[in-house]
């Protein structure tokens, strides 16, 4: 499906419940009263639709980026805090039972403490979910934890809002609407089911096991894992996957890195893993022979469709050279003839990745591979400082290059600064790839 028709086909599901009470033709309330009720079924319809945003869907994903559907769930869970929020506050109709007659509930808005209490949950959930994933960063809560919280959070909040719609709704009492209020949660609970029970049991027969990890730089680590199951793991490079290492199947205790090894070089995965602190302060450590489990692969970090670009740049931040790097190994093992460039930047030189095999790259394959540290020693004669305007000016400012695929991967400051001084240079941004996976 393509991009344009996913987005059409998300406002048709969010719209759909609005729809079905137009189409029941009630007598209109209030002009008040029915912004409150549409404000309330489309918050709605968009916290269960958040639930197919995981970033876990490949069929999804592989249409429009992992990073651009995680940056659309965060997005559009914060509008629909905005219409929850404002959803009771627009009712000006009495606050009394409907009387007898009123089966459909048009002369009064229903404020009994049965359709009540759910909403008030729902309300307080919301703003609570909403607020504990952009505060992720500064909670100090793991990772793990914090997404198991998540989870359930988000779990319990359509419940309590789907039953304050069946209870305290006015349109969700007709059958119809009821009924799509009910699919709905089922849906997005089961993509939930999906995501941490179904997946971990198929995943489960393609087990890993970690067959060598060498410190490649300071504090950063290669882990190759080794697959104890029959049949390929296609990616492609550039790509990333979910990475499980001497866990359950079912543990959270996973995280996303990207796989710096060439999909042509074999059957084996290589990851490039910084200790930054929870599980990856130890990866060091982790023995060979432990059995690990990968969910993958994700990302739009790749040169699938772009035979046409002449040249490729490579424009790394750090760790943010691993899926360059697979890049990089790919062109050189297919031995792809197009020119390549690789900047990349660290704070100083013992942070340099693979430098012993970027120069083999560079001699053999003959990409211009250029360092750029921050914090250099006294001898050093490369470039220095931040990957800045200046630096891209001088190595793409020339109009055969501007028609090059531009691949970054990096810090997200960085990644903006880059794309932004790209442009200034007339690269086109349909020419430039990157993924962001921060609020901003």
């Amino acid at each position: 499906m393509p991009a344009g028709l996913l987005f059409f086909a998300y406002l048709a599901i969010v719209l759909a419940p609005l729809g079905a009470a137009w189409a029941q033709g009630l007598a209109p309330r209030t002009p008040w009263d029915e912004l409150a009720s549409g404000l309330g079924l489309l918050a709605l319809a968009m916290i269960l639709v958040e639930f197919l945003q995981l970033g876990r869907f490949r069929a999804v994903t592989a249409r429009v980026g992992s990073d651009v559907i995680m940056r659309s769930h965060q997005l559009l869970a914060r509008a629909a805090l905005v219409f929850a929020v404002l959803h009771p506050f627009f009712y000006v109709s009495p606050r009394d039972a409907a009387p007898a007659w009123d089966a459909s509930r048009q002369t009064v808005v229903d404020y009994s403490w049965e359709g009540l209490w759910p909403g008030i949950a729902a309300w307080l959930l919301l703003g609570g979910v909403v607020a504990m994933a952009i505060g992720r960063d500064v909670c100090g809560v793991r990772y793990q934890h914090w997404r198991l919280l998540h989870g359930l959070g988000a779990a319990v909040l359509a419940g309590v809002g789907v039953l304050h719609a069946l209870r305290a709704g006015r349109y969700s009492a007709d059958p119809v609407l009821g009924w799509m209020w009910v699919a709905m949660l089922a849906i997005a609970l089961g993509a939930l089911l999906w995501v941490y029970v179904a997946a971990p049991l198929l995943r489960s027969r393609r087990p890993w096991r970690v067959a060598d990890v060498t410190r490649v730089a300071e504090r950063t680590w290669s882990v190759t894992l080794a697959p104890q199951f029959k049949g390929p793991f296609r990616y492609r490079a550039g790509q990333f996957a979910w990475l499980n290492i001497g866990h359950s199947v079912f543990s959270l205790d996973e995280n996303p890195f990207s796989i710096a090894s060439a999909p042509s070089a074999g059957n084996r995965l290589e990851f490039l893993i910084k200790e930054l602190g929870d599980s990856t302060a130890q990866i060091g450590n982790v023995a060979n022979g432990t059995r690990a489990w990968v969910e993958g692969p994700h990302g739009h970090l790749t040169l699938g469709g772009r035979d046409d670009a002449r040249g490729i740049a490579l424009i790394a931040g750090g760790v943010g050279v691993a899926p360059l790097l697979g890049i990089l190994r790919e062109l050189a093992a297919t031995e792809d003839p197009r020119p390549t460039v690789l900047i990349y930047g660290n704070r100083h030189a013992g942070q340099i990745a693979y430098a012993d095999e970027l120069e083999t790259l560079s001699q053999h394959h003959g990409t211009e591979v250029v360092h750029v540290l921050s914090e250099p020693p006294a001898d050093w004669t490369g470039p220095t400082g931040m990957i800045d305007a200046a630096l891209l000016r001088a190595h793409f400012d020339r109009p055969e290059r501007h028609g090059w695929l531009y691949v970054l991967c990096g810090p997200p400051p960085m990644l903006r600064n880059v794309e932004d001084s790209l442009i200034a240079l007339g690269v086109p941004a349909a020419n430039i790839l990157s993924e962001q996976f921060v609020y901003y």
